[in-house]
């Protein structure tokens, strides 16, 4: 593994890399018949980790978690949380029978329930990871804190709903207990190190951010109740949006947004009512800058979430440059920006090495008694600014204001 993240130094070759090889993987794909639906992030695996930075023991106690969902992409068992030596999996929940023996078995959990109703009900269980359709994750995360329990989300935190949104916000507040959402950007190799960076000052105040997800025929990924057909692009927002809300932890609070009619199927008809394949968001920042977010369903090309930061002192594109010497001595003083390692047989994972992350920070995050990286704030005020965005492309663009969340 490469030192690229030590010091002033970022992986350069990162992102044209992964966009070569996902290339080379569409035109494979293209070349056969029939073209087998790939889910994107899964294989993307490579993560910079520090060699020198050894995961430390922390405490015997062993979180006694459920996990609900194992559906197309399988995420209920992908974050590792099965092999933490923090956690044990009590109990495994899905609605299809071969999917909840799947996922029992792949957590090496041999209770079962039929449903997540049935599951909040044992009193052994202390927290849930809910890996079910997105349009479901805000009713099943508040059942889970209703019921007592600790709750962890695969993205979105909320699916279009500024209702929910609320209702979330409100239910997490008035229980106390954690909530964290699994945004996989949040552990990239770029935005972990840019984190440090930004919070060190070695960017000053962030002028322009971007972020970037693009999944050709996403609406071709069937789910649960057909949710994926024809979704709105800005609905799925937290890959891209991650770019500037978990570099800085601060907020969008307006955006205009553009949307492209696209012309695959799936968009003449949904029942989403959306006629989008691609929406380009222009985004006000609670610092006073600006974000350029987009989200693609329908553009040729390469795929991937990445992003690209430029501040007053210092800037971010595939590497680290400064303003000046005083700059660039406030990162050199940070040392190693890499991550580092995770407890012995959990793996880092897809989506850039950020699966494992994600689940030990959660794991850590309720036995410290402390909020999560992505905590209910920075879900909802990554999530939400999405559901604006398309209610703007929807009216040509028109300028919104976005509601803001603080823990």
């Amino acid at each position: 593994m490469s030192n690229s993240f030590s010091r002033r130094s970022f992986l350069a070759n990162s992102v044209a890399g992964a966009a070569t090889a996902t290339f080379a993987g569409t035109l494979s794909a293209l070349a056969d018949e029939p073209a087998k639906p790939q889910i994107q992030g899964f294989d993307e695996t490579d993560t910079d980790v520090d060699p020198n930075a050894e995961w430390q023991p922390f405490t015997d106690k062993k979180l006694k978690m459920g996990i609900v969902g194992f559906g197309l992409c399988q995420f209920g068992a992908q974050f590792g949380l099965q092999d933490h030596p923090n956690a044990e999996i009590v109990a495994v929940s899905d609605l299809f029978p071969d999917r909840c023996d799947g996922l029992a078995k792949a957590c090496r959990c041999e209770k079962t329930y039929p449903s997540l109703e049935e599951m909040i009900k044992d009193d052994s269980i202390e927290a849930i990871f809910i890996a079910t359709d997105a349009p479901s994750h805000c009713k099943h995360a508040c059942m889970i804190l209703e019921s007592g329990k600790h709750v962890a989300s695969a993205v979105p935190a909320v699916f279009g709903s500024l209702e929910d949104a609320d209702r979330l916000y409100e239910t997490v507040k008035k229980t106390g207990l954690q909530y964290g959402m699994f945004e996989t950007s949040c552990f990239h190799d770029d935005v972990y190190a840019a984190r440090k960076i930004y919070k060190a000052g070695g960017f000053g105040q962030m002028i322009y951010t971007e972020g970037e997800y693009y999944h050709y025929g996403a609406g071709n990924l069937d789910g649960y109740k057909g949710w994926r057909i024809g979704l709105p692009p800005q609905w799925y927002p937290t890959h891209s949006n991650a770019y500037y809300t978990c570099v800085t932890g601060n907020t969008f609070t307006r955006v205009s947004c553009i949307g492209h009619k696209s012309k695959l199927p799936e968009y003449q008809s949904n029942g989403h009512n959306n006629p989008f394949g691609t929406e380009t968001a222009l985004f006000n920042t609670s610092e006073g800058g600006a974000s350029r977010m987009i989200v693609s369903w329908d553009t040729a090309g390469w795929g991937g979430e990445t992003g690209r930061m430029k501040g007053e002192v210092g800037a971010f594109n595939g590497a680290y440059q400064a303003l000046d010497d005083i700059t660039a001595k406030i990162v050199e003083k940070l040392g190693d920006l890499r991550k580092p390692k995770l407890p012995a047989g959990v793996d880092a994972g897809g989506h850039g090495g950020s699966h494992g992350y994600l689940g030990s920070n959660f794991i850590e995050s309720v036995l410290k008694g402390k909020a999560p990286i992505v905590n209910v704030a920075v879900a909802l005020n990554t999530t939400v600014p999405g559901i604006v965005a398309h209610a703007s492309a929807l009216k040509d663009g028109e300028s919104m204001a976005i509601p803001q969340y603080t823990l």
